[in-house]
């Protein structure tokens, strides 16, 4: 192979800079990595989401010299409190605890605000010497031994490998022919950020109500970002209320234990639904994040998900160059999948069997799962495996995820 020759990443979001970041690291100088995104461009428009960042991707950041960059503004998840209720019951009884620690000191997960996060990587890729160019890749041309990848601008790069990391709707994984297996949910996720008048003393709550969940998830000071499940239908009226009476259907599911509250910001709801690419993989062309999979929120795993992907991609993109093989190569990519797409189906059926289990209005099931979290909640030994899994750190784990340098 010409070690000159480029890897070209489509996506600027979070697993496109962190792949990028991992592959600069561990191949130096000699191969050229390219960021290709129109939104570089718009650097100033900062996302007022916030995500959980497991134990095993925050050591993935620790690895790639980002997390002390956005370690001040991320708020460490120290125990959580799982309810199950109706919406109009009195009080909603805790089934489930689960304190923080997946090791002493060591939080199994963190909320980070996604603009704080995507600046550092943006940073520290541009200070690294990865190529960040802020125009849409439109083509792609097989050539011997490489990929021919054309940009807007009108530029080409001559590149061994090209990944798609361009989100849910990926024109790379349309125009390269590859299916998705999946459905939509009747159920839309509506994000806003909550001011509260008391601490939540790292404290993350998710309360099981019939129309789907409700999680409280803390961030620095005295805020929380809210995931609040609801039918389609119900979502889009509720976002479209007015002030005061979306703040009456805010305090009726939040409660008032932590004192008054205020949304921070104006709601947004978002379809949920749940796919996976029949394969990860195609010639000269690799899949992450929700360009291979989407799943449903329930458990926080989504972004994960593809962080677990990039560790992946990046270990084994690195070895093959290190032996001297074309990384963009059939086999050195079926390694790749073979490691990822088993992970990711089973933690899609996970999510969507939770959801299916807790989001109902039926006594039965209710009484059901209400006795497991009650089982699972006296049986220490289950929860921590819970924990660790949750937190990224079962299974053949990458070095990146262990906190390893490539």
């Amino acid at each position: 192979m010409t070690t000159q020759r480029s890897i070209v990443i489509c996506g600027g979001g979070f697993a496109g800079l962190a792949l990028a970041l991992a592959l600069r690291q561990g191949l130096g100088a000699g191969v050229p990595i390219v960021v290709a995104d129109p939104a570089l461009a718009n650097r100033s428009s900062r996302d007022p989401r916030a995500t959980a960042i497991v134990a095993a991707c925050r050591r993935l950041f620790e690895a790639l010299g980002v997390w002390d960059e956005v370690a001040g503004t991320a708020q460490p998840i120290l125990d959580m409190v799982i309810t199950d209720s109706r919406l109009e019951d009195a009080t909603r009884p805790v089934f489930l605890t689960f304190a923080g620690d997946v090791e002493p000191g060591e939080p199994f997960a963190h909320m980070i605000e996604n603009g704080h996060l995507i600046e550092a990587l943006v940073s520290r890729a541009s200070a690294e010497g990865v190529d960040l160019r802020a125009t849409a890749v439109t083509g792609s041309d097989l050539r011997s031994g490489g990929v021919m990848v054309s940009l807007a601008d009108g530029a080409t790069i001559d590149a061994s490998l090209l990944v798609a990391a361009d989100g849910a709707r990926s024109r790379l994984r349309e125009r390269a022919g590859i299916a998705t297996h999946g459905w939509e949910y009747d159920q839309s996720g509506i994000v806003v950020t909550v001011g509260h008048e008391r601490d939540h003393q790292g404290r993350a709550e998710e309360h099981f109500l019939p129309a789907g969940p409700f999680a409280i998830l803390p961030l620095t000071g005295r805020r929380s970002s809210l995931v609040w499940t609801e039918k389609r239908a119900d979502a889009a009226r509720i976002v479209a209320l007015a002030e005061e009476d979306f703040h009456a259907a805010l305090e009726q599911r939040f409660g008032l234990h932590l004192g008054e509250i205020k949304a921070l910001d104006k709601p947004r709801a978002f379809p949920l639904h749940y796919f996976v690419a029949r394969s990860f993989i195609a010639e000269r062309l690799a899949l992450v994040g929700d360009a291979a999979h989407v799943i449903h929120p329930i458990a926080g795993q989504g972004l994960n998900l593809g962080l677990k992907d990039v560790a992946a991609l990046a270990e084994t993109v690195v070895d093959a160059v290190r032996l001297g093989i074309d990384p963009g190569q059939a086999d050195v990519l079926e390694r790749y999948q073979r490691w990822r797409r088993f992970d990711t189906v089973a933690m899609g059926f996970a999510t969507n069997t939770l959801n299916v289990l807790f989001s109902n209005e039926s006594t039965l099931l209710r009484g059901v799962r209400d006795i497991g979290l009650g089982l699972v909640d006296r049986m220490p030994p289950l929860k921590n495996a819970f924990i660790r899994q949750a937190a990224g750190l079962t299974g053949e784990v990458p070095r990146l995820l262990k906190g390893e340098a490539l």
